[in-house]
């Protein structure tokens, strides 16, 4: 099957570059639990006279019919990349071969941290987050977290915007897998206290931040990645920053000096890492549904 693939994943690159491309190598890419990953080096026939080089790119894999995800990811870099703030792998191509979408991504050569590249990573993100809107907030079009879908329809108001198409939308799905969340009305009905006096501008946002979409290159570039963006409080970037292993202190510190945030965001980022945490119940289901009724309760205290 891999034969098969390669071949027209080979003749993919090759039309995307304009140079003759054939995949040689290919290795899987551990830590994804949503698509198959791989990195694909190869021989790149250079036609205009200079010496033949090997090339590496990132490849992703999952079903046809997730072919809009991959769209809505390349669409999504290409905006951040815009935004010429802070490093994202460039897309190359994207689209179906066979039963299998793929996404075919600029390779970044991934290397040792330090608290300097940290700090930088914070000024950029910085950077990135006074990147506005004047629609409002949403995006220009529906994308994913995770597998999920994420609704991003304009919105003048970011608690509506929270409300409808974040808690909201998670709590529904959430319903129909059977999940049992007593106190999720008392909770919508409490969001517009609980950011009472908050009143952020759109920022452009990663949308997925936690540690496992963030890294630096071996030249000490930071770079993020696997992003679900939309325009939103910026906030929720370094809410989720903090929800499976925080940063380096290094970045919050560089950021913080960049762009300091407003107060109560400690209260604020249990709100908006209920989010994340009902997304993780509607995928994976396990206790992460008692992990939200927790959330929950310490918010409507």
């Amino acid at each position: 099957m891999w034969t098969s693939i390669a071949t027209a994943l080979s003749t993919q690159i090759s039309q995307a570059i304009g140079e003759p491309f054939e995949i040689t190598q290919h290795r899987s890419i551990g830590g994804g639990s949503i698509n198959q990953a791989y990195g694909v080096s190869g021989q790149l026939t250079n036609r205009s006279g200079r010496e033949d080089s090997q090339q590496t790119y990132f490849v992703k894999l999952n079903q046809a019919s997730k072919v809009t995800m991959f769209e809505a990811e390349a669409i999504g870099l290409k905006q951040m990349a815009a935004s010429q703030t802070i490093r994202v792998p460039q897309p190359l191509i994207w689209g179906v071969i066979d039963r299998s979408a793929y996404l075919i991504l600029e390779w970044l050569d991934l290397g040792n941290s330090n608290a300097q590249s940290w700090a930088q990573m914070g000024q950029n993100l910085a950077a990135m987050h006074r990147v506005t809107s004047g629609q409002g907030f949403g995006w220009s079009d529906h994308n994913t977290i995770g597998e999920t879908p994420q609704i991003n329809s304009w919105t003048a108001s970011w608690v509506e915007f929270f409300t409808e198409h974040r808690l909201g939308y998670q709590f529904r799905l959430a319903n129909r897998r059977g999940g049992h969340l007593p106190q999720q009305a008392q909770l919508l009905a409490a969001v517009p206290d609980l950011l009472a006096d908050h009143i952020p501008q759109p920022a452009l946002v990663h949308g997925d931040l936690w540690s496992g979409n963030a890294a630096v290159t071996r030249a000490g570039e930071p770079v993020i990645f696997d992003p679900a963006p939309y325009y939103g409080d910026r906030e929720v970037d370094i809410a989720m920053s903090q929800l499976f292993g925080s940063f380096p202190a290094p970045f919050y510190e560089a950021y913080q000096k960049a762009y300091p945030l407003a107060a109560g965001f400690q209260r604020r980022k249990i709100l908006y890492n209920l989010y994340h945490i009902l997304n993780h119940f509607n995928l994976f289901g396990g206790s992460y549904l008692a992990q939200a009724n927790q959330m929950i309760a310490s918010l409507l205290k």
